[in-house]
């Protein structure tokens, strides 16, 4: 068995609602002081900055995972995560054609910053990135699934875009096998009703730096080899579930 600290919803500064100072270096520099081991990157309805990510976790020994959080049709909030860099980006690219495209006001809504592997800001978003896509829940998924993505609702017990407080229940179709979950009696409603072993994530949805979380959270998956990287035996867990 292996365990360690991860943080699996982070936004960096190309978020429009996340602060300037939420760079790729500094999120990778926090999480190791809090002594996570995995860490992933979900901009909303964006991988611009995970090129960048990826860069500054390996400059800390961390294992990054590139990612990215939807916003469905229904105004629902999914995570999907990536296996590679290549499939994130191809995603992401992809996805511009189910964006609404509507140009951002970063006086109102914040800036959106893309960054190289030097934090340094190369370029701005044009377009607002927190608005819904024109993707439906199942359509979500189906959609980031086609790049193999591991993808689940985020913070199904929020009322603010998780899929029960939008929908009132968790839809039938389609299934996961991760849950994004704070709520110990939500957590244990969501596995009753889908009838699913899940593995349940506790994650900081963080926007700003002091948010991100710390070691106190950890995660224990199956390995034979203690020395295996983290983001590999998080995809080989979850897709043993």
């Amino acid at each position: 068995m292996k365990t360690f600290g991860y943080d699996l919803h982070l936004h960096s500064c190309l978020s429009p609602c996340a602060d300037n100072d939420m760079t790729v270096h500094n999120i990778a520099g926090m999480a190791y002081l809090n002594g996570l081991s995995l860490i992933a990157l979900t901009d909303h309805n964006s991988t611009a900055n995970c090129r960048a990510f990826l860069h500054a976790c390996a400059c800390r020994g961390i294992s990054g995972i590139p990612g990215m959080e939807l916003t469905t049709a229904e105004e629902i909030h999914v995570v999907a995560l990536f296996r590679s860099l290549a499939a994130a980006e191809a995603c992401g690219n992809d996805l511009r054609a189910y964006r609404t495209l509507i140009e951002n006001r970063a006086d109102i809504f914040g800036e959106q910053l893309i960054l190289d592997d030097e934090d340094r800001v190369v370029g701005q978003e044009r377009h607002l990135l927190s608005n819904a896509t024109t993707l439906s829940y199942e359509e979500a998924f189906a959609f980031c699934r086609s790049y193999d993505a591991v993808v689940y609702p985020a913070h199904v017990d929020r009322q603010s875009n998780g899929v029960i407080g939008i929908l009132g229940s968790i839809p039938p179709f389609p299934d996961f096998s991760c849950l994004e979950c704070r709520d110990d009696a939500v957590a244990l409603q969501v596995s009753e009703e889908t009838g699913h072993a899940l593995l349940r994530l506790i994650n900081s949805d963080a926007h700003v730096l002091w948010d991100i979380s710390d070691d106190s959270i950890t995660m224990t998956v199956p390995s034979a080899d203690p020395k295996e990287p983290a983001d590999r035996c998080f995809f080989e867990t979850v897709g043993k579930l």
